[in-house]
């Protein structure tokens, strides 16, 4: 398993390119392989499926179509074949070769793919509707976000425990490497980014060597094993440790060595609705300024979040 750090791939292809080769790497050739490919279908998105189509080399390609929509070709092993994806040529078509056309950099390195293309057309009103999709993805990422802090509860427990009634590690800052992978922040200012976040416990193989007591920052984003996740529940600048919270159990967290903090937001029911806080929540407002540049999207998709509340 790999963090990638965002719920769409759109920023940075070439990076998600490394990633799926880095996970197909470790794949065992004698079991099956289901590969569940993204959604994004349009623009870029389809040249990247077709780079994965041709890195991946799989038997069988499912297309499902959506109802009343044919802007998507089938993706037959020969229009694979011959178009170009967004990081890979195709091949040349027999005509141009005949003609003597010089082939361009890199297009040469698309075999002809053998699978055999399984076409569904499932024929159900509103299937693949714009924008539903996209609403739908974030609720079922948040209740994955929260089951998977539901492995934090003792077991057993006849109540929740809230997030700061539970005992978290005591992490060096020397004894981790850290990197936000989404964005660039000042040195300065890594630690108010870090602080109540959700971070992904990886494994770099380089050793960690901090002549001080850290933070130690990587200057590019590793591809490496993602062996869990975590909430960075505090940061202790005295005494130079992260507080995490993670059900990551210890015998893998002690292979853990670098902490990827991504675009991936904890949920706000996480943040809002802990038992027993006194005073303000930090990092939650209820006064906030829509009209700053940028906040307009962030308007729309809480509105959105509202009329699909449980």
């Amino acid at each position: 398993m790999v963090y990638y750090g965002q719920a769409s791939c759109e920023q940075d292809t070439e990076r998600y390119l490394d990633v799926v080769k880095y996970v197909f790497s470790s794949y065992r050739k004698e079991v099956p392989l289901v590969i569940n490919t993204m959604g994004w279908v349009k623009g870029e998105g389809l040249l990247l499926l077709i780079d994965i189509i041709r890195l991946l080399s799989p038997s069988h390609v499912v297309q499902m179509d959506v109802y009343d929509w044919k802007a998507m070709a089938p993706l037959t092993p020969q229009h694979v074949h011959l178009t170009p994806g967004l990081h890979t040529k195709g091949e040349q078509p027999a005509w141009r070769k005949q003609r003597g056309a010089s082939p361009a950099e890199g297009e040469g390195d698309a075999s002809a793919p053998e699978y055999k293309l399984l076409y569904v057309h499932p024929e159900f009103p509103r299937a693949g509707a714009a924008g539903e999709a996209r609403v739908h993805s974030g609720i079922l990422r948040d209740m994955s976000i929260l089951g998977y802090l539901g492995l934090l509860q003792p077991p057993g427990a006849r109540t929740v425990l809230p997030l700061h009634g539970l005992v978290p590690y005591q992490v060096p800052f020397n004894a981790v490497a850290l990197r936000v992978i989404h964005t660039d922040v000042a040195p300065t200012n890594i630690m108010y980014a870090v602080n109540a976040s959700w971070v992904g416990l990886c494994r770099i193989p380089d050793e960690i060597r901090c002549q001080s007591e850290g933070p130690v920052l990587l200057t590019q984003t590793p591809i490496c094993d993602c062996l869990g996740f975590g909430i960075v529940r505090g940061v202790d600048m005295e005494k130079k440790l992260y507080h995490i919270l993670t059900p990551v159990p210890p015998e893998s967290l002690r292979l853990v060595n670098c902490l990827l903090l991504g675009n991936i937001a904890i949920p706000n029911c996480v943040l809002v609705g802990q038992q027993g806080v006194e005073g303000e929540i930090p990092y939650v407002t209820s006064d906030y300024n829509y009209s700053i540049m940028g906040s307009g999207k962030l308007k729309k998709k809480f509105s959105k979040q509202r009329e699909h509340a449980f």
